[in-house]
């Protein structure tokens, strides 16, 4: 289970500004440590995928009771959703070791959560368009520190032009790195191009897919038009290329996740089968 999409429930969550309180009262929110707990109440899902701009503290105390608190769900950490903020194929050499050091830092972050991987942007350039050769030699250092702290790295199709899914594996391959992986988002490549090119940018990202994939109905773009995902031939695709990683449910439209989610939990249980 995806926390983003309830990032509205989760205490200290100040919108995309960091201005915006929550229009969810603060009775109905939750600390992010208990929401193992909660979606294992809700849903009866146990491996849970935290979204990094929520956590309220990554220092070693805040790790150390967020692991009790998803281990007194009997539940885990399966992934962290990791917004860097630092371009990788940047033409400024000290962007892209930013872009590294915040990634390494989550990396930390998730093996102290005994999470197996976490996902990070790449992030547009202001100087540059999508560069293969920097953005690989900035992702091999990412991998190789990976590697030391048994943490997979995901890249996610996302930003249509600086997560284009055929970038990605370009990206990807280039580094030839086990440690670096792509994450199949369901829904992102539909808000900006048609499903003939969504089948495709699926075909290309479960071929590099390892640990987890996000599953969506849709998405909304920024015009406020729908999309909608062919599941029963996404999930065909997640089983021709032998998918065996997890599916993370996320819910991405405006409206309360709740219900919306519990169909997608059934959804999945139902193409899984």
């Amino acid at each position: 289970m995806a926390a983003y999409p309830f990032r509205e429930f989760i205490v200290g969550w100040k919108g995309w500004d960091g201005k915006t309180p929550s229009k969810v009262p603060r009775n109905q929110q939750m600390e992010l440590k208990d929401f193992a707990a909660h979606v294992a109440e809700k849903f009866n899902v146990h491996h849970i995928e935290p979204w990094s701009p929520i956590f309220p503290s990554t220092d070693s105390k805040y790790l150390a009771q967020f692991r009790a608190a998803v281990e007194k769900a009997h539940s885990s950490v399966v992934d962290i959703a990791v917004d860097g903020g630092y371009s990788q194929y940047s033409t400024d050499a000290a962007v892209r070791e930013k872009a590294v050091q915040a990634t390494i830092h989550w990396i930390d972050v998730a093996a102290a959560l005994a999470s197996p991987s976490i996902r990070t942007h790449i992030d547009a350039a202001k100087d540059s368009q999508p560069d293969v050769g920097r953005a690989s030699d900035t992702l091999a250092r990412v991998a190789e520190y990976g590697a030391k702290k048994n943490v997979v790295v995901h890249l996610e199709n996302d930003n249509p032009i600086s997560e284009d899914p055929f970038f990605i594996v370009q990206v990807i391959e280039k580094v030839n790195s086990p440690w670096l992986r792509a994450l199949p988002d369901f829904g992102n490549s539909l808000a900006a191009h048609d499903e003939a090119f969504q089948d495709r940018a699926m075909e290309a990202m479960f071929s590099h897919a390892y640990a987890i994939c996000h599953v969506k109905e849709g998405e909304v773009n920024d015009k406020g038009e729908a999309s909608h995902v062919d599941m029963a031939k996404t999930f065909g695709i997640l089983k021709k290329h032998g998918f065996k990683g997890y599916c993370s449910i996320e819910y991405d439209a405006p409206g309360d996740p709740y219900q919306p989610t519990t169909e997608m939990v059934e959804q999945t249980i139902k193409y899984l089968s």
